[in-house]
């Protein structure tokens, strides 16, 4: 099963990218055009993969996530985009990057244009009237350039060298979009919680234009696309959370486990890059009855309960392998090393690994990989989470700006990443750039505060508690959040400050 920042839903339905090249071959340009362009300065157009969609209306659902088939295609050189922030304190800053002719020319997006790592803000606007050209809705999409993109032309690229999506972690430090030059990238937000739209089983048409102040920085043309939109009811019942992650890709390499046990003598080389685990502060934070969520605690309680993420600030992927004696409950785990060109030169022993049969995780976890704690005014602990394992997996991208970050990371799907009941051996990796999020809903991630009296706390988050993996430094890996608890037994409420700039409680 797989794990993600709770505001985030998908469905294994999304439609493929491959849809461009049916849908859409009579709206692009043939190859080799846009050759009259400067070298390096992309061509930006809307289009629409198909004249109709059908979307799905499911039993129980508020409204219908509307994926309309429109893409924004780029040519004459790739879009690409740095976006970073200096501290938490510090806005989010982007910057157009484009490649000309050996040269890099950057150019600064307008302040306040970007306000976090998701994408483009208020990309699209899009306006739907009914069977009658009665407008029913009125509403404007973000764009991510990583999302769903393919080839529009037989000469494009074969693969793009840009992440697959963008980042909703609120503590994200840096960002890279990007579409490959001859590529598209779907202009819908996909199915993210909040892109509902309330419309009954019927006709619609949908006509979708670009923002004119993304025209205008782009110097695109002013070309709105008109999309029919049947909306079908669908009695069968909507697809759970459970159902829409495991639509998840499986982005695996070569980093496949091994057999067998490592042999001859562990070394820790000294002179060779080793990863930076680092604990971002915690965040979706809430009072919560322990028989909701999942938490796998005691109903009629009061329970703090909070998302927290570990990342790799490189600049070596953090490499464990787990392998089971015949027989044996747990795994012996080994850390991993490799040099500058990818080679492996090094392994220690370091603790083990457990199969968790839980609902939520039902996957093999590494011990000791992190650790929460929650602290009273005087940062002194009060509670410790009985969490102390977990499975390693890339599940949010926390900054592609520093050294030897990952776009394309080892994977991040849990229910291929951490093994089955009757695994041998198990490779769990944290590649660069990366980071581990378990949503508050899981298991584990809680405090029983039913009695613990109103005042302020801290919800500690520690990466690598007891030193047993090997990393570059251990200077950043606390992070401390305060929250203040209220309200009466049975019925608390808990505020949660902002962390400088940012408001995520």
């Amino acid at each position: 099963m797989t794990r993600h920042h709770p505001t985030v839903l998908r469905r294994s339905a999304i439609i493929a990218a491959a849809a461009l090249t049916v849908g859409a071959a009579g709206t692009l340009a043939a190859p080799g055009a846009g050759a009259a362009t400067p070298t390096g300065t992309p061509e930006l157009q809307l289009i629409a993969a198909s004249s109709s969609v059908t979307v799905n209306r499911y039993e129980g659902e508020p409204g219908v996530y509307l994926d309309l088939g429109t893409y924004l295609t780029v040519d004459g050189g790739p879009l690409e985009m740095r976006v970073t922030r200096k501290s938490y304190n510090d806005p989010v800053v982007a910057t157009q990057v484009i490649h000309s002719g050996g040269r890099t020319v950057t150019k600064s997006l307008p302040n306040g244009l970007v306000k976090d790592f998701s994408g483009l803000p208020d990309f699209l606007k899009v306006s739907i009237s009914d069977a009658s050209g009665a407008k029913v809705a009125d509403t404007t999409e973000s764009f991510c350039p990583n999302t769903r993109a393919g080839r529009i032309r037989p000469d494009a690229p074969a693969t793009s060298k840009y992440p697959d999506g963008c980042s909703d972690n609120p503590f994200a430090l840096g960002g890279v979009w990007g579409v490959e030059k001859g590529w598209a990238a779907a202009t819908s937000p996909g199915f993210r919680e909040g892109n509902l739209i309330d419309l009954p089983a019927g006709i619609y048409t949908a006509k979708v234009s670009v923002a004119k102040k993304y025209r205008d920085l782009f110097g695109m043309a002013d070309k709105p696309q008109t999309v029919k939109v049947t909306v079908r009811q669908n009695s069968g019942g909507g697809q759970g959370l459970a159902d829409v992650e495991r639509g998840q890709k499986n982005a695996s390499k070569s980093l496949k486990p091994v057999a067998n046990r490592p042999v001859g003598r562990a070394t820790v080389p000294a002179d060779v890059p080793k990863p930076d685990l680092r604990a971002l502060p915690a965040y979706g934070i809430a009072i919560t009855d322990g028989g909701e969520g999942g938490v796998g605690a005691a109903p009629g309680k009061d329970y703090l309960a909070f998302s927290a993420t570990v990342w790799n600030g490189g600049p070596s992927p953090l490499v464990v392998d787990g392998f089971r004696k015949p027989g044996a409950e747990k795994m012996d785990a080994y850390q991993y090393f490799y040099d500058a060109k990818g080679k492996q030169v090094g392994y220690t022993p370091t603790g083990t690994m457990e199969w968790d049969p839980r609902e939520g995780h039902q996957h093999w976890h590494f011990s000791d990989f992190a650790s929460y704690r929650l602290l009273g005014a005087d940062k002194r602990e009060i509670v410790r989470s009985g969490k102390e394992a977990f499975c390693l997996a890339n599940t949010d991208a926390i900054d592609y700006t520093v050294k030897n970050a990952d776009w394309h990371p080892y994977n991040t799907d849990l229910a291929t990443a951490c093994g089955e009941e009757t695994a041998v051996s198990v490779r769990e990796v944290l590649d660069v750039g990366n980071g581990d999020t378990y949503s508050q809903s899981r298991p584990g991630q809680s405090f029983d505060v039913s009695d613990l009296p109103n005042g302020t706390y801290y919800i500690q988050v520690i990466a690598n508690p007891d030193n047993r993996l090997k990393e570059q430094s251990t200077a950043n890996n606390i992070t401390y959040r305060k929250v203040i608890l209220g309200g009466t037994p049975g019925a608390r409420t808990v505020t949660v400050p902002k962390y400088g700039l940012i408001d995520a409680p």
